[in-house]
């Protein structure tokens, strides 16, 4: 019976109920009759992580490779999920996009004996992964296979070619130089048949080595030197023919007014003579006044001395008697 004065007189009669109670013997599992379950549950488990261990995903920029006990078998071209049979196959990546690749420097000589150094780079691409795999093995190799190609064609076309021609970029015999060398390591690459393609080859630099560069950088400033003095004599020879022309011009212009004024005078003065004579010829005693006037306009000058005898009728005229 539970004493009201004690509030956990409940609380102790339900655990000596429990103590009361006889305790349940455990039961021990039986793993023998689940082991079937634990195995299937297990091989199902290796088998999706051996799936997913073999499933690839082809991007839109690679190429896949796949291969069966390391001979190629097959490309995966197109995106998408694949999946490579268990420890039979292996996928490689081969890229799809445009790479670039710098080439080494090279030291050429050029067509008059000139030693150059030669700075290209190339953009390049996989056409054919399986000719690639098969001709070079991997994509080191196909890149430097390339760049013998590369400088062999370099050296080659460069070495038909001055050195002047060269470094003038205004010479147009180098005009497709870049486009031609790229034309013709392709044609070597598609003839072995390596499945890679240039896309552009460029030549980045062209230096001369240390020990030339002062000579030939005196040789080029001689060079600029001639043709400005080349230019300066040419311009002074445009200016004297100019000026000789233009003199010329001037001297026949010159003598053509001359002559066209002359003529005027000519003409002027007859007209004027037509015109005296016909004035004259109406007084004659006027027309000898006057010309006898006109004489001494040109006979007396403010120095003059004149000695003629005061009768003459020159003296007369002078000294004011018209009769």
């Amino acid at each position: 019976m539970a004493d009201n004065n004690n509030p956990f007189s409940n609380l102790e009669a339900k655990f000596k109920t429990v103590e009361n109670k006889p305790k349940k013997e455990k039961v021990p599992v039986d793993f023998k009759k689940h082991y079937k379950s634990f195995i299937t549950i297990f091989l199902a488990f290796i088998v999706i992580v051996i799936a997913l261990a073999n499933v690839y995903v082809v991007k839109e920029g690679d190429y896949k490779i796949i291969r069966q006990f390391g001979e190629v078998i097959g490309v995966k071209y197109e995106p998408g999920v694949y999946m490579k049979i268990p420890f039979v196959q292996s996928v490689t990546t081969i890229p799809k996009y445009q790479m670039n690749y710098k080439l080494s420097e090279k030291e050429i000589n050029t067509k008059d004996k000139r030693r150059i150094i030669i700075d290209n780079y190339a953009v390049w691409r996989v056409v054919n992964p399986k000719e690639m795999i098969k001709s070079a093995g991997s994509l080191v190799n196909a890149s430097a296979r390339m760049e013998e190609f590369i400088y062999s064609v370099v050296r080659s076309e460069l070495g038909q070619l001055e050195y002047n021609d060269i470094i003038n970029d205004e010479n147009s015999s180098r005009g497709s130089l870049n486009d031609k060398i790229t034309a013709e390591v392709n044609e070597h690459l598609r003839k072995d048949k390596y499945g890679i393609e240039v896309v552009d080859v460029r030549i980045k630099r062209i230096d001369l080595p240390e020990e030339n560069e002062q000579s030939v950088y005196n040789e080029m400033i001689s060079e600029r030197q001639k043709i400005a003095q080349k230019f300066l004599s040419t311009g002074d020879a445009d200016k004297r023919r100019i000026e000789a022309e233009t003199d010329r011009k001037v001297k026949e212009m010159l003598a053509t007014a001359k002559k066209e004024a002359a003529i005027i005078e000519a003409e002027g003065e007859a007209e004027a003579a037509k015109i005296y004579n016909l004035s004259f010829s109406k007084d004659p005693e006027f027309y000898s006044l006057y010309r006898t006037l006109e004489s001494y306009k040109k006979t007396i000058g403010a120095d003059t001395m004149i000695i003629i005898p005061s009768a003459s009728p020159y003296a007369r005229i002078l000294s004011g008697y018209l009769e």
